[in-house]
């Protein structure tokens, strides 16, 4: 068995294979390209694509694909062969480096938010050299970008890569103004931790609104939920444990920094975390990431969920996304130092980001928003809705002291005492974690916690950059100007503090007097469905900022509101007619098949002793026969609702009918079937319970 050092990256080109692989001439020509941002020269284009396929062929590859992130929130990839016809009759393995560089996929099928009509095909894909290409099976995988043939962005990688540049342009002009001439490139990284649920496979199989929506539409609530919290950081099971050291081991060899793995709240729920990576590289192998949690979890009988609400009644999933911003010298911009209070630059950098999330919470809230994360953030669930920033004690204080202009005291840091001579003594932290705020510094990074678990990690950060590279860029045009640098810093940072200190929260983000404060007092959004987040995409100050930084152009603003709409309203028409399918379908057969049993037992009973009451027996069939038709109206008033909704075809009035009419329907149709199903035997309810579903895998 290879050790984890042979192991990682052996799928992937990176660094040291092209080292190895490439001339000194070629390979020094990569790094500039990787580094700068040069265009290739054709003839090193070809020498690295003979290269890469030479590697690809010797690891059993047989295909090259360019593998690109379409707005579906999925990946996508075409393969084509390396074979070519060879005179003597048979083939030959090529692969050039005008293939390596562009590819042309069909683009018309693909979300375009009116971008692309069905007949205007044609578009490209166009090679991403920051992120190694890899092996996935026998395909060599080429990370790629996609734009229309007009140039239009038609992937979530595209604008990522601006708003990267974006950030790096705005923080080079603030660093040079603190006299750093040494850094020539600053980057954002992220590290995204992973939430998933994990099932049985053959009991999902079984539930229809499992395979077709990945959630469960219906469920009663089961004896025992989270209550004990004694799944999270729980001992990790047997079958657990052998599914997550595969997973491991195929994520390693794909050059996925995966690190730590533990049990989460919610039975059957657990989490991955990988060290952290640029972001560009990081959302390819977020999105790598969940598909081979997929693939592995088959392998072992089982299904990875990645749904941000599989069951009702227990937490949720989301994805931790850890951000910074750090220089090609090793500098991370956002550590505050032993003496945060005169690292100005800090400070600035700081500032800039609380400014940037105030400033733009809506199209944070926004870049989150889909049918499925809905469930969690207009639930208060970890963490609500409301964007926040959580900063914690030290920090807080320092920026109080600078916001009044007096000289800060500093917080010393205090020693642990655990009452016990053996165990080790160590230095208290001075600010604590805050596992409700959307929005928390954590030491030298924030946690952007409000990323739903099957989302893209691409559409955040596009955000968040763009959001922090703005307002950096009107720090620094007030700056360059300046005739006193202190002095317009000093003013600079307390005005902007003091304008934008309304987002800063270190409390319970759960308590409803919070939210009521947040929105009533400090005027801060608290846009609970998609219908209501989306419009922040369109705001003309939000537009303005992601013309501005070249993020995005008007009309790729406006598909992506058009896109982001129509997939919460097929989600949730999706969702809907699963539910009518599995009511007439499998609920309503078995609860009167139940009842007419329990009423035949009863009518048994009394031909045996005519005196008997069979008080149960009616109880339960009259209870039965009531949900009966309880659950066949909710779900024709279900049934009726789609009908009036599919002759609505404007998406912003379609999403918001669906918001305020179906979802309620929905609502009430699932009360009613999980109240059948408590009061129905196990052996006639048609599709695997909650207790199944949550504690079958630990058996």
């Amino acid at each position: 068995m290879k050790s984890v050092p042979e192991t990682f990256g052996s799928l992937v080109f990176d660094d040291r294979t092209m080292k190895a692989r490439l001339t000194g001439e070629v390979y020094r020509a990569m790094k500039q390209t990787m580094k700068k941002g040069q265009p290739l020269d054709p003839k090193v284009a070809n020498a690295v694509a003979t290269s890469m396929r030479d590697w690809a062929v010797e690891h059993g590859a047989t295909h090259f694909t360019h593998w690109f992130q379409p707005l579906t929130g999925v990946t996508a990839e075409k393969h084509d062969g390396f074979i070519s016809p060879a005179p003597d009759g048979g083939v030959i393995m090529e692969f050039s480096g005008k293939e390596l560089i562009r590819g042309e996929p069909d683009a018309s099928s693909f979300p375009s938010g009116g971008l692309r009509a069905t007949f205007e095909a044609r578009g490209y894909t166009a090679w991403d050299p920051t992120s190694y290409a890899f092996i996935k099976g026998k395909v060599l995988c080429i990370p790629t970008a996609f734009c229309s043939y007009g140039g239009e962005a038609l992937d979530k990688k595209t604008p990522l890569l601006r708003s990267m540049e974006a950030l790096n342009r705005e923080a080079l002009r603030i660093l040079r103004l603190f006299g750093n001439l040494d850094v020539q490139h600053v980057s954002c990284s992220v590290g995204p931790e992973q939430e998933y649920f994990l099932v049985d496979r053959e009991l999902y199989k079984k539930r229809r609104d499992l395979i077709y929506t990945g959630r469960t539409l219906f469920g009663a609530k089961p004896p025992k939920g989270q209550e004990l919290d004694d799944h999270y950081f729980g001992v990790i099971k047997p079958r657990v444990q052998a599914y997550m050291e595969d997973l491991n081991e195929e994520l390693w060899k794909l050059g996925i920094l995966a690190k730590t793995e533990h049990n989460e709240v919610a039975p059957c729920q657990h989490e991955l975390a990988p060290i952290y990576s640029t972001t560009n590289i990081a959302t390819d192998h977020n999105q790598l990431t969940m598909e081979i949690m997929q693939k592995v979890a088959e392998k072992h009988g089982l299904m990875c969920l990645l749904h941000e609400k599989p069951f009702a009644g227990v937490n949720g999933s989301g994805k931790h996304n850890n951000w910074s911003i750090a220089t090609d010298t090793g500098v991370n911009l956002l550590s505050p130092g032993e003496s945060p209070y005169e690292n100005a630059q800090f400070l600035l950098f700081l500032i800039a980001v609380i400014e940037a999330v105030d400033e733009y919470a809506d199209l944070l809230r926004a870049s989150v928003a889909t049918a499925g994360n809905d469930h969690r953030l207009g639930a208060n669930e970890a963490p609500p809705a409301v964007v926040s920033v959580f900063l914690g004690d030290e920090l807080t204080a320092v920026l109080e002291a600078l916001e009044k202009e007096e000289p800060y005291a500093g917080t010393e840091k205090s020693e642990m005492m655990l009452g016990v001579l053996t165990l080790p003594r160590f230095l208290r932290d001075t600010t604590d974690r805050n596992r409700t705020s959307p929005f928390a510094f954590t030491g030298n990074k924030f946690e952007f916690r409000m990323v739903g678990s099957s989302n893209s990690i691409a559409c955040a950060n596009i955000m968040l950059n763009s959001a922090v590279a703005d307002t950096l860029r009107k720090f620094a045009d007030e700056l360059e100007k300046s005739a006193d640098f202190d002095a317009t810093l000093h003013a600079l940072l307390i005005g902007s503090l003091k304008a934008h200190k309304r987002i800063l929260f270190n409390g319970n983000g759960y308590d409803d007097a919070w939210i009521e404060e947040a929105t009533k007092v400090r005027g801060l959004h608290n846009l609970r469905t998609t219908p209501d987040a989306m419009k922040a995409l369109l705001e003309p100050k939000n537009m303005e900022m992601l013309l501005r930084q070249k993020v995005y152009s008007e009309t790729e603003l406006r598909s992506r509101y058009e896109i982001m709409l129509e997939n919460y309203c097929k989600t949730i028409v999706i969702e809907a007619n699963t539910m009518a399918e599995m009511t007439r379908k499998e609920i309503l057969p078995a609860v009167t098949k139940y009842c007419a049993a329990v009423a035949e037992g009863a009518g048994k009973k009394r031909a045996l002793v005519p005196t008997l009451p069979c008080a149960y027996e009616t109880g339960l069939v009259e209870k039965l026969s009531v949900l009966s038709d309880q659950i066949e109206k909710s779900v024709e008033a279900l049934e009726g609702t789609l009908v009036k909704l599919s002759t609505v075809s404007e998406i912003t009035a379609l999403s918001e009918a669906i918001r305020d009419t179906l979802l309620p329907k929905m609502a009430e149709l699932r009360a009613v079937a999980d109240e059948a199903e408590v009061m129905t035997a196990k052996e006639y309810w048609p599709f695997p319970t909650y207790g199944d579903l949550l504690y079958t895998v630990f058996r």
